[in-house]
């Protein structure tokens, strides 16, 4: 396997030896206690290369340096660490296209995701971290007012943040770059170290990414990335004395194991979970832009995203035309190798999550809904395909409309009028991202207001990359994202003073 290439000139990848990738751990590329596995590609298949399964002793080990890194790390200036993140963004810039097809191979991307939104917005991450502002370090100074001890009694008081400690992050396999560069980033600019333990579907990438900050210079110990497909490995990264915090993305039921874990010993946590978007889409809606929005369930990552519009509540005056038209958007979308230009709808990550995505589809036709188009396996040799599938006739207790698929499925349940749209959102378990497409744009922020979600999407599916990202409910703990991040992963200290 090779990596990236600077400058034009081939490299094999630091720490990739001849049988394989190698654990970082303590500045340090280190055989893997417990051997190597393959990684397969998702669109052909083959064998993109072998990721180290470490043993339980190396996850302890990574901690354990990361904790000694610590200190001299949180006390180094916010300007220097700042300047380590901007010449990591600088190696991965240099390497965009051949991390990108890295990415591509463990992810079964289209090109245009893995080159913009996996490598491109994981390098945007770290130039962003790279450049906070003076005032996110600080909170501003704030003095009390005088309080029942009189005017003697007035503190001078401020507030500023300090680095939590060592942070383990547990990252997605939907995206290797973008998700572990929202973690890593901002928790080393806030002067936290990490320990990173990638999804093991997709492992690869995220050793790259320790390659770049060891370039940039960033000190031994700050950065550790152990893997492994074994449970035991996220166990003992979340669950070591060593670790303060423990920022994780993925699916609900392992975030509650994780979170009791955490519950234990009073561990910091970040949560971003399962989502299974509702879509109102009311009668006087642009339908154009809402079936465009919607659509991106069937293309963006093959549907492999929690923020997907996945539910879709549309009023009866449209129901018909509003289905009509996302079952002729999905028969045109092109399924098939992610590698060819006009791919559109690339695999899922295994084969054992499309029989997964697959058994969904069938449960749904059990359940009584009406498999308008999709629901066959494409007619492809090779890859773990799932055609766009759109399920209408569905009703809000069908388990096809409350459990998170997570692939290019999605469900239209009907609704008469804004009371029971806003109820339908609601009878849910997550609470992600909602979306609402309306003409009247008083109405359409109305409901938002009313929605149970950490977003609301408006006549759009577009992100704020400086808006707070998470959700409520099981979609998640806390916030992230801009400075939201920032505020994540660090405590608040107040120090005071006689005024």
């Amino acid at each position: 396997m090779t990596g990236g290439t600077a400058g034009g000139r081939a490299r094999t990848p630091h720490g990739a030896g001849a049988e394989g990738q190698r654990l970082f751990v303590g500045g340090d590329w280190v055989e893997p206690g417990g051997g190597h596995y393959e990684v397969v590609d998702p669109a052909t298949e083959g064998t993109v290369g072998w990721a180290p399964e470490a043993s339980r002793e190396q996850v302890r080990a990574a901690c354990a340096a990361a904790r000694e890194a610590f200190g001299p790390w949180s006390r180094t200036a916010p300007e220097e660490r700042a300047a380590v993140l901007g010449r990591a963004a600088d190696v991965m810039r240099a390497r965009l296209l051949p991390y990108a097809e890295l990415a591509q191979a463990e992810t079964g991307a289209t090109t245009g995701t893995a080159r913009g939104m996996q490598v491109g917005v994981g390098v945007a991450r770290f130039r962003r971290y790279a450049r906070v502002e003076p005032a996110e370090w600080p909170i501003a100074p704030q003095v009390n007012e005088a309080g029942p001890m009189g005017r003697a009694g007035v503190m001078g008081a401020i507030a500023v943040r300090q680095p939590v400690g060592v942070v383990t992050c547990v990252t997605s396999y939907n995206n290797p770059w973008a998700n572990p560069a929202g973690k890593v980033a901002p928790a080393l600019a806030m002067g936290n170290t990490v320990v990173v333990k990638p999804a093991p579907q997709d492992p690869l990438s995220v050793y790259r990414m320790a390659e770049a900050l060891e370039e940039a210079g960033v000190p031994r110990g700050v950065v550790n990335v152990v893997s492994g497909r074994a449970v035991g490995i996220g166990e003992a990264a979340v669950s070591s004395p060593d670790v303060d915090m423990v920022s994780f993305t993925g699916s609900t039921a392992v975030g509650q194991r994780i979170a009791e874990v955490c519950g234990r010993d009073m561990r910091r946590q970040l949560m971003e979970l399962g989502g299974k978007g509702a879509a109102l889409v009311f009668d006087d809606a642009d339908l154009a832009s809402a079936v465009a929005g919607i659509g991106t369930t069937f293309s963006f990552y093959s549907g492999q995203i929690c923020t997907a519009p996945t539910r879709v509540l549309a009023q009866r005056g449209i129901h018909d035309r509003l289905v009509e038209q996302l079952a002729a958007y999905a028969s045109r979308l092109t399924v098939g190798d992610p590698r060819a230009p006009g791919t559109v709808v690339g695999p899922v990550i295994s084969a054992a999550h499309r029989d997964r995505v697959e058994s969904y589809v069938e449960l749904g036709r059990k359940e009584g809904a009406t498999v308008v188009t999709g629901g066959e396996r494409p007619p492809l040799d090779q890859g773990f395909y799932v055609a766009p599938t759109l399920l209408a006739d569905c009703t809000n207790d069908m388990r096809v409309a409350r459990e998170e698929i997570f692939g290019p499925v999605v469900t239209v349940v009907p609704f008469d009028d804004e009371e029971e749209g806003i109820a339908l959102a609601g009878d849910s378990d997550y609470g992600l991202i909602d979306y609402v497409w309306s003409a009247d744009v008083a109405r359409a922020f109305r409901v938002a207001r009313r929605l149970r979600a950490g977003g609301v999407g408006v006549n759009t599916v577009g992100r704020n990359m400086e808006a707070p990202f998470g959700g409520f409910r099981k979609s998640g703990v806390g916030r992230d994202v801009g400075s939201y991040a920032l505020h994540a992963y660090s405590e608040v200290q107040a120090i005071v003073w006689p005024g």
